[in-house]
């Protein structure tokens, strides 16, 4: 009767110890840190390369009724850039639907390191060779998002030839602490 409970004693012990290694002495859980509040990228939107004269400038008539364009994100201005989405988009060029809410470019990504798209409105019809845009929302690795967006165009002037739009993301994440009243 006295060595069964000398060894349940024993035991309860024994467990007790164990249980309080194991706590101080296991790994803590890997969590992702919390995303930056703030998310910087330079991209590059290829132009199309056409049979005849590769990377040559191609424009849209001046009376089109909408401009629609699907083109390649890369990492770098070469046409030959790692391949990181694409750039997809619906503009109405006619200066009364200026502000349509039709005008819009997704940047889809597929990397490593982001998967999803961005929305941006367009203001203009982008006429000139900067532009500033609106970041409107995301899905994935951008969901929620809002920024601005820096479009850039330069030509080289020697070959005539027209070098890939030049984007700045300038991205804002919500604040997740906040819980959503329910």
């Amino acid at each position: 009767m006295l060595s069964n409970k000398l060894i349940f004693c024993v035991s309860v012990t024994l467990a007790l110890l164990v249980v309080i290694l194991l706590a101080t002495l296991s790994p803590l859980p890997h969590r992702k840190p919390p995303p930056k509040p703030w998310l910087a990228l330079s991209l590059y939107i290829q132009q199309p390369q056409t049979a005849s004269m590769p990377n040559t400038r191609t424009s849209a008539p001046q009376d089109a009724g909408a401009l629609i364009f699907h083109r390649v994100l890369t990492e770098e201005p070469k046409n030959t850039s790692r391949v990181i989405g694409k750039a997809q988009g619906f503009i109405l060029p006619v200066e009364q639907f200026a502000h349509s809410g039709f005008n819009i470019i997704y940047l889809t990504f597929d990397t490593r390191e982001y998967s999803g798209s961005v929305s941006i409105k367009a203001k203009n019809s982008g006429s000139g060779r900067t532009d500033e845009l609106s970041v409107v929302g995301g899905t994935g690795s951008f969901a929620f998002v809002r920024g601005i967006v820096v479009l850039t165009q330069k030509d080289d002037r020697d070959t005539n030839l027209v070098v890939p739009y030049h984007i700045k993301l300038h991205l804002k994440y919500p604040n997740r602490s906040k819980s959503i009243p329910g």
